[in-house]
């Protein structure tokens, strides 16, 4: 579970000007100089930028996203005489799981990282090695969709609440990664440690765009279930968000909607109902299978999720029932897309 993984935020080096490449030699061979930029110009915007936007959710490392994880509290630690930073952070979130469906959750964690950066040729590379987990995960299940599984998760010491502790722990002690473009500014994650010139495996080349990728991934959404991506901000009347999709599935509805009315239904879909937006749908339309489709949603200046609904509860797409041969099942959206700001 990608929990820490926007924490990566670290983007310190937002604060730099593109002038500092020319000092990267320096700042590479001086340890001291990089966790004095860190700690002076890095430190202040990791819990801004982890409350940003949803982290995905990942049963294995490759695979697609199942879920996400949305900080709702966060503070952070600077210590400077170990030259550590440890985060307490806060949220909830929801993922899929062929056991128990949707399975929403609270989860909570501090963690001690010790950070770095590289100023290399075309990227730079932050890193936040763990150094200890401070406070272990705790994890408390909200819901579990299939009843099934959740009398047994019961029935079985909680096997949810194991199972959601298994993957967070398991992704915290990792580590992540952050490369941020010098040229666009596009920042790209990736959990565990990425030495140059490794780059994380993302489903659309974005390397030659000008455009700045909120996000690049591959989304898993089956049957009854949605996924809330974004909240990606538009600054300025002439930007737009831009997409990139391309579904292996059956048809979804893709519905845009502010972060007011997103962060209301979102959280619904937490606390287990599963019903229409409880406001306007700003843009969007269906997302037919097998061929890419480039939608641009023009809105004003703000904040918008992105929302890829598989239900019969919304948007205009009646996808198909669950198969009575697998009633645990049902028809899978596999889709990979990639989110960008782009300008007339």
């Amino acid at each position: 579970m990608a929990v820490p993984l926007r924490l990566t935020m670290l983007a310190l080096l937002v604060a730099l000007t593109p002038g500092a490449k020319c000092f990267s030699g320096p700042v590479n061979a001086s340890p001291g100089l990089r966790w004095w930029l860190f700690s002076n110009f890095g430190a202040s915007k990791i819990c801004p930028e982890l409350n940003k936007s949803g982290l995905p959710l990942k049963l294995q490392d490759g695979g697609p996203t199942v879920g996400r994880f949305f900080p709702t509290t966060c503070n952070v630690d600077v210590r400077g005489e170990t030259q550590t930073v440890t985060v307490n952070f806060s949220g909830r979130g929801y993922a899929f799981t062929t056991v128990t469906k949707r399975i929403t959750f609270d989860a909570s964690a501090s963690v001690e990282y010790r950070p770095d950066f590289y100023l290399g040729e075309d990227d730079i590379y932050v890193w936040g090695k763990v150094n200890r987990v401070v406070t272990p995960p705790n994890f408390q299940v909200r819901s579990v969709e299939n009843p099934i599984a959740g009398a047994a998760a019961s029935a079985m010491g909680n096997l949810s609440n194991t199972f959601g502790n298994q993957i967070v722990a398991g992704e915290l002690t990792r580590g992540f990664t952050v490369l941020q473009n010098w040229d666009t500014d596009t920042k790209t994650f990736a959990m565990g440690i990425l030495n140059p010139p490794a780059k994380p495996r993302t489903p659309y080349d974005v390397s030659e765009d000008e455009a700045y990728t909120f996000a690049n991934e591959t989304i898993e959404v089956n049957y009854g279930q949605r996924d809330y991506l974004g909240p990606f901000e538009v600054v300025d009347s002439d930007q737009m968000i831009g997409m990139r999709m391309f579904n292996q599935g059956p048809a979804v509805d893709v519905m845009v909607v502010t972060k007011m009315v997103g962060d209301q239904w979102r959280n619904a879909y937490v606390e287990g109902n599963l019903g229409p937006p409880p406001g306007p749908v700003a843009a969007g339309g269906p997302l037919q299978p097998n061929m890419e489709s480039r939608p641009t949603y023009r809105v004003p200046p703000g904040s918008y999720y992105i929302v890829v609904d598989n239900t019969n509860t919304a948007g205009t797409v009646n996808p198909p029932g669950v198969n009575l041969l697998n009633p645990v099942g049902g028809p899978v959206a596999r889709i990979s897309f990639a989110a960008q700001l782009v300008e007339e």
